[in-house]
């Protein structure tokens, strides 16, 4: 039996890994060229000290209280010299993947499919060389480079860890390098190299009811996201409010109330900033986020969408007291994705 580690570098770049029954963490990433921090390997320095943020593990008893305290055992804190994992895990490596000698993966692919979803969204379909697909967390993104240039820009994926296909939902803007490409050049069969994955905005274990605000072509990661919940499966109540500026830049919603009959706690709303629009929902998303998808602060929040609408959010929850169990956010800009929290 073989475990998928997943491990978050500081430096946003992910490196995933095969972890043999019986092996820990270090041993089976330095068997896959992954040098992880370590000095000792014997439980005694704490020079490889992780943080698992999910994932059953054994730690054993044959490490050194100086190398990891109990309240740091209590709080997730790992030495992956002693770490055996026993099922996929995600850890957190609080140094940059250049000093483990490792670097974000290359994947070559193919172009699928290019839709016009609506005047404001394109969305790109990549068959993916590797037959495998590619191994990301639900919420993360990726590189894309631009044919024709030496540039790339970054989405989120929309599809599911391991497709062979992989999907981005992409903002449609006027000169854009991208959406220049896309609307003007772009055909089946042009190759494209993708570099990832990337971002610490992704979904963590469904432990308690999730909340996810979605602004435009933020829609992207919920969409991986929801793909993985229903795999999981689970009974958390997740509400979903997606907001848009206009009527006819609500893309994925035939996809969404697919969602909602696959699971059965999951419910969205749509929100139109539009003040001309007869939606039943007019405003932003902070004018429809009532008391009760709040679960009086229990509830995970994952954010991602423009840095306006980021912005407003955050000042809505500091001026309500809004103090979530958890709270992960993710702007983007036009250009690229932008930093996260």
């Amino acid at each position: 039996m073989s475990y998928t580690i997943a491990l978050n570098f500081e430096d946003g770049v992910t490196r995933f890994i095969g972890c043999k029954e019986g092996e820990t963490v270090l041993d089976a990433a330095y068997r896959q060229k992954v040098n992880l921090p370590m000095d000792c390997s014997d439980g005694v320095c704490g020079t490889c000290k992780g943080h698992c943020e999910q994932g059953e593990f054994d730690m054993g008893d044959e490490y050194l209280e100086d190398a990891l305290s109990d309240e740091e055992a209590a709080e997730g804190q790992v030495l992956t010299c002693q770490m055996v994992p026993s099922s996929d895990c995600v850890i957190q490596v609080p140094v940059a993947s250049s000093l483990c000698k490792t670097a974000v993966g290359k994947v070559e692919g193919t172009v699928a499919a290019v839709e016009q979803l609506s005047e404001d969204s394109i969305e790109l379909a990549v068959d993916l060389d590797d037959e495998e697909g590619l191994a990301f967390l639900p919420g993360q993104y990726i590189h894309i480079n631009v044919p024709g240039t030496e540039m790339h820009r970054s989405y989120s994926f929309s599809s599911q860890p391991g497709d062979k296909r992989a999907t981005f939902l992409i903002r449609n803007i006027p000169q854009g390098v991208m959406s220049g490409y896309l609307t003007e050049r772009a055909a089946v069969g042009d190759r494209l190299t993708l570099t990832g994955p990337l971002g610490s905005f992704y979904l963590r274990e469904v432990t308690r009811p999730v909340l996810m605000l979605a602004g435009g072509t933020g829609l992207a990661p919920f969409l991986s996201m929801l793909e993985q919940m229903v795999v999981k499966g689970g009974d958390a109540p997740i509400h979903l409010i997606y907001g848009v500026n206009k009527d006819d830049h609500l893309v994925k919603t035939a996809a969404l109330d697919a969602f909602a009959k696959q699971l059965p706690s999951f419910t969205y709303a749509t929100v139109v900033v539009d003040a001309a629009s007869e939606h039943s929902r007019k405003g932003y998303v902070t004018h429809h986020m009532d008391a009760d998808v709040m679960h009086n602060g229990d509830v995970d929040v994952y954010l991602c969408g423009p840095p306006p609408m980021v912005d407003a959010v955050l000042k809505y929850f500091d001026a309500e007291g809004i103090e979530p169990q958890s709270f992960h956010y993710e702007k983007f800009t036009p250009n690229q994705v932008g930093e996260r929290a």
